[in-house]
Order: structure tokens, then C-alpha cells, then sequence
């Protein structure tokens, strides 16, 4: 695969991913607009390290055959949908506003669930 054929792929998934990213973060605030903690945020990256872990689940072998698929999906998809600056973000602003257990609330449930989720599937 050319390197202009690669970067097709993860420019595909990763706006596609961001797309999607944008849809969970307007349906979780909708759904929980007066809550503090970043609900969109981590769904979505709980959801990224969800479909990471499916993919390379059940796409394991036809990675290893199939780029584009490794980068249409695993670097771009889940890349665009997963948002680590705005998950730094958003628990740095929850620290300024003075809600300290919200916000190591929202380190350790994000980082552990998005650990845990990927060292179920792929154990």
C-alpha cells in the first residue's frame, strides 16, 4: 500500500470517527445537561477502546494481511473518535472549578474502563 493510499484511509476513518465523536458529545449533553462530570467525552473514548478491542479482536488475522483496514479503522476511526485533549481538558477545567472528585473520578473511571474494556477482549 502506498503511503497516499494510508493516508486516504486514516483521513476516512478519522473524520468519520470525529463525526461520530461530535454526535455522542451533542446527545450526551442533551441527555445530561446539568451533570458536571464529561459524559460525552467518556463515552466516547469508552466506546473507542471498545471498537479498538473488537476490531482487533475479530479482525486480528486479516490485519496483518489487509492495511487498510489497520488504518482505516484502528488509526483513523478510533483515533478521530477517541478525543484525549478534551478528556485533559475537560478534567483540568473541573479541577479549576473546584470539583476535585469529579475530576479523579473521571481520571480513574475513564483510564481504568478504557484499559479494562481493551484487556477483556484481547486476554
Amino acid at each position: 500500500m502506498s503511503d497516499l493510499t494510508a493516508f486516504l484511509f486514516v483521513f476516512l476513518g478519522g473524520g468519520l470517527g470525529s463525526v461520530s465523536r461530535h454526535g455522542v458529545g451533542k446527545l450526551a449533553l442533551n441527555l445530561f445537561e446539568h451533570s458536571k462530570f464529561p459524559v460525552g467525552t467518556f463515552i466516547a473514548n469508552t466506546l473507542a477502546c471498545f471498537i479498538l478491542g473488537l476490531t482487533l479482536y475479530f479482525f486480528k488475522e486479516r490485519l496483518l494481511e489487509n492495511d487498510w483496514l489497520k488504518y482505516l479503522v484502528v488509526i483513523g476511526f478510533c483515533g478521530g473518535f477517541s478525543t484525549f485533549s478534551t478528556f485533559s481538558i475537560e478534567t483540568f477545567k473541573l479541577f479549576q472549578e473546584g470539583f476535585y472528585w469529579i475530576a479523579l473520578l473521571n481520571i480513574a473511571v475513564s483510564i481504568g474502563l478504557g484499559i479494562s474494556v481493551l484487556w477483556l477482549m484481547l486476554r
